[in-house]
């Protein structure tokens, strides 16, 4: 049997990290994913799909995502139920995440559409530099971000033996 999730969308609101009693971290969030297609209004509808998370992943969830921040998951889909204090029973389904990856770059603006803009500006991980003396300038040793795919107005040289198909 199969039952694997893999989903990219946006917390609608900030993880709730708690603890069990023994200890072990767990933290829930809500993931809203656009659907592929238009309703009749021509509008774009989402999916907010409930999502569970432990031990350390919970954690960094908790420390690191917050509302509007592009998350991936990557878990399984787990339905459990309970009585209410009406006697009634209620069920609930959600994903359980293996797997939680962060999609931005800490400080990214929301749909910005300028991902790469900001990744570049701050520089490789463990660069090993702490800027210290470059307050102003942090990032000064880093060339600015440049499009590989920007049009210099030049012809592209692409021989026959270079494409795939």
């Amino acid at each position: 049997m199969i039952n694997r999730v893999i989903l990219v969308g946006r917390l609608t609101k900030n993880p709730e990290l708690r603890y069990t009693p023994t200890g072990v971290a767990v933290a829930n969030f809500t993931l809203a994913v656009n659907r592929t297609f238009t309703n009749q209004q021509g509008e774009r509808e989402a999916d907010f799909i409930q999502v569970v998370v432990w031990r350390r992943q919970a954690e960094n969830a908790a420390n690191f995502l917050t509302k509007g921040s592009l998350a991936g998951v990557d878990g399984r889909i787990q339905t459990r139920s309970y009585e209410n204090n009406e006697g009634r029973r209620v069920y609930i389904t959600e994903v359980v995440a293996d797997s939680v990856q962060f999609l931005e770059p800490k400080g990214a603006k929301q749909g910005s559409g300028n991902f790469g803009n900001n990744f570049a500006q701050q520089g490789p991980p463990n660069s090993g530099n702490n800027n210290n003396n470059n307050s102003n300038h942090p990032n000064q040793d880093y060339p600015p971000f440049e499009d590989p795919f920007a049009n210099d107005g030049k012809p592209i040289d692409i021989s026959d033996d270079d494409l795939p198909f």
